[in-house]
């Protein structure tokens, strides 16, 4: 079975400071990140994502209608369900998964 193409729609790039990368990214590629880390999508060339306060890491997030389905795809090939579906109401409703070389991944459901 095969998931419909997947655009990306959004990333997060963490680190243990998330003010020196906002700083970073600001100075360096010219994003616009607001005081809540979002950056806007308009300067980064049309994708949206977040700094976070993490362990170092970046998770790419693709778009698809159907986060349950695309799931039970990923694990037949090989992928795992780092996090289930799981729904931020007024934010997005989104899973975390990893590919068969342990990369994290992210789905955000889209509407169809």
């Amino acid at each position: 079975m095969t998931c419909a193409p997947a655009p990306i729609v959004f990333f997060d790039i963490a680190g243990p400071d998330a003010a020196a990368l906002k700083q970073f990214y600001g100075s360096v590629f010219g994003w616009v990140i607001n005081d809540a880390l979002a950056i806007d999508g308009a300067s980064t060339g049309g994708v949206g994502g977040t700094l976070r306060a993490d362990p170092p890491e970046k998770i790419i997030y693709l778009g698809v209608p159907d986060i349950n389905a695309a799931l039970a795809t990923i694990t037949q090939a090989g992928g795992n369900v780092e996090m289930p579906r799981m729904v931020i109401p007024g934010v997005a409703t989104f899973a975390l998964f990893s590919d068969p070389a342990g990369n994290r991944m992210g789905l955000v459901e889209t509407k169809a």
